[in-house]
């Protein structure tokens, strides 16, 4: 796993000891003597992770994060604070200001490596999506953050319900967020009950028997419901598989002799970075969705309609059984636009696809394929059924007006070309439904031609 990481420390032999040992991992390592170098590097060329000291000679580390934190190009990156001294006020500090870890000298080879694996492995699951102006933003996903948060919810997993509820006060006292106690069961089965899946599990490492809370890690990460969840796990200080914990998954590792404050604030964090997680992923989601939708009717936009199309025709070829294409379209429907505005034409087409989505079956293709016209296909359909639809179409616009705020009841109709496959055409044959679509569109004009409101069948290519 390749990435830059910036050390900052004052002392010149420990820069270098450390340098060696990331440049061995396969890392870029870049340093820093103090403070006012470690902002100037960070801000020239971002780092993937800042390994800081949390005395420096121009400020301290902590005064470093909280200026990291304030920069919005520089607060996503990972800050591991490292001290010769355990102050705990200084470590409270640390995390307070915005640190991810706060290792007490020496530490642990092996424990720091999986420290650093661990957070690039959490940024290499959004890579392409972490910078604004050369992702989200160029795909037009970018969006503010949010201003209000809802309380996080934690689910403490323990042996015993004693230990639960002590970890449990001592959390409360330092935290808004939601703190609940669950078994191994529970916590397994949270996404099919109401009470939704909690932002983090805190969980004991020897959940049940040695290493049976890794085991409940995995458990977690292998389910839809909770693969995104935060993980922290609680272990004995000095426990010998913490290096294990974070290359299996493992977001943080607290001691059993950790504040409550420590421990809440080591969820704080986690939480913090959980979110920006999900809203990431929800904006991918977000915009994957728009990219198929149609913003104005909520149906397929055309792309992912002819899309689908090829799908139903290539499973038709496959299944041998035929399949239908409409093309329905609005009659005068320019007039009216230019009667009462584009307004009052956007909501005569959101009703009008709503009409038509509530009379077409489960597994019929809908989508908005022009500014008043639209296409629907109609898997394992024959000419009687397709005609029937159709038929049923026109008479659901027709029947009942189209009621418009500040205009009344407006009387609309369509015309729809109808036309079904029949048998293995060349168009179905190579998977592309041009061919189909075209004889629905000239069916539809002659529905146009023949007076309109009405269905106009095209059996056969021509």
């Amino acid at each position: 796993m390749n990435g830059k990481i910036l050390i900052v420390d004052d002392v010149a032999t420990n820069r270098i000891v450390l340098k060696v040992k990331l440049a061995e991992a396969g890392y870029q390592p870049v340093l820093a003597a103090d403070g006012a170098s470690c902002l100037a590097l960070a801000q020239r060329d971002p780092p993937n992770l800042i390994l800081l000291d949390h005395m420096l000679p121009d400020m301290t580390g902590t005064e470093v994060v909280r200026r990291l934190r304030a920069d919005a190009a520089l607060r996503a990156i990972p800050i591991v604070m490292f001290s010769a001294s355990q102050d705990h006020g200084a470590m409270i500090a640390a995390f307070r200001a915005g640190a991810d870890e706060f290792l007490t000298k020496p530490i642990d080879d092996h424990i720091l490596l999986a420290r650093i694996r661990s957070f690039l492995r959490a940024r290499d699951a959004l890579e392409g999506f972490s910078a604004p102006e050369e992702g989200i933003a160029l795909l037009g996903l970018a969006e503010a953050p949010a201003t209000f948060r809802p309380a996080g919810q934690i689910a403490l997993v323990f042996n015993r319900p004693e230990t639960a509820l002590q970890v449990r006060r001592d959390i409360v006292a330092h935290t808004a967020d939601r703190v609940q106690i669950l078994s191994a069961d529970e916590a397994l089965s949270v996404g099919q009950t109401s009470t939704g899946v909690p932002d983090i599990f805190l969980i004991e490492t020897d959940y049940r028997s040695p290493g049976g809370g890794l085991r409940l890690m995995s458990d977690l990460r292998s389910r839809t419901h909770s693969r995104n969840a935060a993980v922290c796990l609680m272990a004995p200080q000095g426990h010998a598989n913490a290096a294990v914990a974070y290359d299996l998954g493992a977001n943080d590792l607290v001691s059993t002799v950790a504040s409550g404050e420590e421990v809440a604030l080591r969820l704080q964090r986690l939480l913090h970075r959980k979110r920006e997680a999900d809203d990431v992923r929800a904006r991918v989601q977000n915009g994957l969705r728009m990219a198929m939708i149609d913003p104005l009717t909520g149906l397929h936009n055309r792309r992912f309609g002819l899309a689908q199309l090829d799908a139903i025709a290539s499973a038709a070829r496959k299944s041998g059984q035929g399949f239908a294409v409409m093309v329905v379209d609005l009659d005068r429907f320019k007039s009216v636009n230019d009667r009462w505005g584009h307004a009052a034409g956007d909501a005569v087409l959101v009703e009008v696809a709503k009409r038509l989505a509530a009379n077409l079956r489960a597994g019929d293709l809908l989508a908005r394929i022009g500014g008043e016209e639209f296409l629907i296909a109609l898997p394992d359909a024959t000419l009687a059924i397709a005609q029937s639809i159709a038929e049923r179409l026109c008479l659901a616009m027709q029947e009942k007006p189209v009621r418009i705020a500040d205009v009344g009841a407006l009387r609309i109709t369509v015309s729809i070309g109808l036309a079904v496959s029949a048998g293995p055409q060349p168009c179905e044959i190579h998977g592309t439904c041009t061919e189909i679509v075209k004889r629905a569109d000239h069916a539809l004009l002659q529905a146009k031609s023949l007076g309109r409101n009405q269905v106009t069948t095209s059996q056969t290519a021509a």
